[in-house]
């Protein structure tokens, strides 16, 4: 029985490194630093740039993830609206126990700082202000066409959460 197990588990992992190998996506979290440094950082760029901050949490493990930051890199409308406006992050999160209580407990502080972003799915988007302060959190399916993603939709997610949009709309009030 056990060996069947470890046949099985051995099959599935290399089902799914040939299935990651398969779809050429780069992978694009970095899961060795500390998310929460990551945005402290992200946020005191972006203040000193007058922008906001846009975090793409989800993980390498994320399909879904990899195929957003695949496609925001290769449409050019898109990545210039990101890098005109914002400091754009792809904030590692693992939901999964098996990493050890350090990094689980840094997924729980990762939530409680974002809002407990992750109830959407992944990726999510947790835009900030200058401050650090979570002003958006944008599920991504909203975002989704078919097996990909609107460049449509994309760019009104981003151009809504502009500094200028959001600072415009707060003076008509």
């Amino acid at each position: 029985m056990k060996v069947k197990k470890i046949a099985l588990s051995s099959v599935m992992a290399l089902f799914c490194l040939a299935l990651n190998a398969q779809n050429g996506l780069k992978k694009v979290y970095d899961e060795a630093i500390n998310p929460i440094e990551q945005i402290d950082k992200a946020v005191a760029k972006a203040k000193s740039e007058g922008k906001f901050v846009v975090c793409q949490v989800g993980g390498n493990w994320c399909p879904w993830c990899l195929k957003f930051a695949d496609f925001i890199t290769n449409d050019t409308a898109v990545s210039k609206v990101i890098a005109d406006n914002f400091e754009y992050i792809h904030v590692n999160y693992n939901p999964r126990k098996s990493q050890g209580a350090d990094k689980a407990e840094q997924g729980k502080a990762l939530m409680r700082r974002l809002d407990n972003a992750g109830r959407f799915g992944f990726p999510v988007f947790v835009v900030l202000d200058g401050e650090g302060k979570v002003i958006h959190i944008q599920d991504s399916s909203f975002l989704e066409e078919g097996e990909g993603y609107s460049q449509e939709k994309v760019l009104r997610f981003f151009r809504n959460w502009t500094v200028k949009a959001v600072r415009s709309e707060e003076r008509e009030r």
